[in-house]
């Protein structure tokens, strides 16, 4: 799948723009997803990934330089993991739905769906 692809990129030091959203999209729809009972993974998990991908960002506009932090890689490893496990069970409508939801929230302007930390 696309997203293993764009984090194996990632580790390398071969990130770029598009790389980045196939990260943040599956980052996104797991979540989603993990809302209609699909995964129970804490919140702050989501919020670590999509963290460093916010400071990769920052640093690809500053330094031209696409890099993930190695110590975000075990979260979206999990991420994955949990993406990969969902559609697996999810039925296709969910994962529709997921893709809505997203498509929704890009159109928007909401910084994320997903809440921040309580811990």
């Amino acid at each position: 799948m696309s997203h293993h692809l764009a984090l194996a990129a990632w580790r390398g030091g071969h990130g770029n723009g598009h790389l980045f959203n196939e990260l943040m999209r599956t980052a996104y729809v797991a979540w989603f997803l993990q809302r209609d009972g699909y995964g129970s993974e804490p919140v702050g998990q989501f919020k670590t990934g999509e963290y460093a991908v916010e400071a990769a960002l920052e640093r690809a506009q500053a330094s031209n330089e696409w890099m993930l932090a190695e110590d975000a890689v075990p979260a979206f490893e999990k991420r994955l993991v949990l993406h990969d496990a969902q559609v697996a069970v999810a039925p296709l409508h969910k994962v529709i739905d997921a893709e809505s939801r997203l498509r929704r929230f890009l159109a928007g302007t909401s910084r994320s769906p997903i809440p921040e930390r309580s811990d």
